[in-house]
């Protein structure tokens, strides 16, 4: 796909209640500059009629393969199109395509598509937790199809409970990470024992993380030295989001300890904890990293803290000075990881962060080279930070250094796609392992 051209994405619609919410996803879709066309089942109709379907994706839409047929629509629209999502995706649209079914547009399409295929289940909870849909949702998930969980909350009448469909930006910012999780595809007559096949690709749908568990840290975290003050530092914890959001959509099972974060945890996290000091994430990632295959230290550590706390705030005082804070260092997590690493069961991956400026001692990459020595990490992601660059913004730019002398530059980009590459690294230091 080259960069003047939009992804092209299919979204199928099959008749839930939910089908309203199709309306604002397709919006999302297309607002972000993606092609989109729409294909609805005949059931789906009853919910929201074709006329509005075209009016917001500026495309003719059918249901049945009797239309357009000089096109070979069923088959065009598969083959053509770089993202199939279902949302919703009922129960019975599950069994169709888990046992094969052809007899509309949308269940043909997805037999001819050669692209990621999302399904968004939408049902009542009986329904989403019977046997069959379960045995229909691991067959699919079997084949390669991504099918996410359902939200918990609302159901149709006053009905609570699992089976509502997610939020449609949480739909959108997932199926963009697999967008980018695919942006490079394999020769598709690559051999099944290759090393492609061995780090998770099935057709063109990546999980290289597949029965990997991962743990992420994001933000910065805060030392207090009164009630209302402490010491932190400018992280945002996007970047670290980021890289949950990519695990999740090459199908890790992701921890992220975040401190000091408020952003909304990323769809797919299986566990989110809260901290807000050092010694607290200290104590978080060391507990989770005895069951983790990788853990990616992307948090920002304070270095040092308060050697006393004081239980009232200081005020100023004009017949006394200003008072002196003395501090005391921080542990260094990263390290205490690496040190400790063959102790815990799993073979582990360790992945640190490097803020860095130049001084007169060298510069960013000289410091960075530096610390990764003393670190012993497999990689260490650089970012020069001079001037307050990165910090708190939507793209980032990088060096990924690797323990054995590996360098990759990340050009300056979005930190979701740094994520997929700092993915694609550990994915091969896997492979090669």
């Amino acid at each position: 796909m080259s960069s003047a051209q939009p992804p092209h994405v299919v979204l199928g619609v099959s008749g839930g209640i939910a089908a309203y919410k199709a309306c604002e996803l397709l919006r999302l879709f297309t607002e972000s500059g993606h092609d989109v066309t729409v294909v609805p089942t005949a059931a789906a109709l009853k919910f929201v009629g074709a006329v509005t379907w075209e009016a917001l994706s500026g495309k003719p839409v059918s249901s049945d393969v009797f239309s357009q047929v000089p096109g070979v629509q069923h088959v065009r629209l598969g083959r053509e199109a770089d993202l199939v999502v279902v949302a919703p995706a009922t129960a019975d649209l599950l069994a169709k395509a888990a046992h094969g079914f052809a007899d509309d547009l949308l269940t043909s399409t997805l037999l001819t598509a050669t692209c990621p295929i999302i399904f968004v289940p939408a049902m009542h909870t009986e329904m989403w937790e019977h046997a069959a849909t379960q045995h229909n949702v691991e067959t699919l998930r079997s084949r390669g199809s991504i099918v996410m969980e359902p939200a918990y909350g609302r159901l149709t009448g006053v009905d609570t409970g699992l089976g509502r469909l997610p939020e449609p930006v949480q739909i959108l910012e997932f199926a963009g990470n697999v967008l980018r999780s695919t942006a490079v595809r394999p020769d598709p007559e690559f051999e099944a024992d290759s090393a492609l096949a061995a780090a998770g690709w099935r057709g063109s749908v990546r999980h290289d993380l597949s029965g990997r568990r991962v743990v992420i840290s994001a933000g910065g975290t805060r030392e207090p030295f009164d009630p209302v003050r402490f010491l932190g530092n400018r992280s945002s914890g996007k970047q670290g989001f980021a890289l949950a959001a990519a695990a999740v959509a090459r199908n890790a099972d992701v921890c992220l300890v975040a401190a000091n974060v408020s952003l909304p945890t990323p769809y797919g996290v299986s566990e989110r904890v809260d901290v807000t000091t050092t010694e607290e994430l200290r104590r978080a990632v060391t507990v989770h990293a005895d069951s983790a295959h990788a853990v990616v230290m992307a948090a920002a550590p304070a270095d040092f803290r308060p050697a006393t706390v004081l239980d009232h705030k200081i005020k100023k005082d004009p017949d006394h000075p200003a008072p002196t804070i003395d501090l005391v260092e921080n542990p260094d997590i990263l390290a205490e990881l690496v040190a400790t690493r063959d102790r815990r069961p799993l073979e582990q991956i360790l992945v640190g962060f490097a803020a860095e400026t130049g001084d007169a001692r060298g510069s960013v990459l000289e410091h960075a080279r530096d610390k990764l020595a003393h670190k012993g990490c497999d990689l260490l992601v650089v970012n020069d930070v001079s001037g307050g660059r990165v910090f708190g913004a939507d793209d980032n730019q990088a060096v990924i250094l690797g323990r054995h002398g590996f360098e990759r530059e990340f050009a300056r980009g979005s930190k979701a796609d740094l994520a997929h590459a700092i993915w694609d690294e550990v994915s091969s230091l896997w492979v090669t392992r």
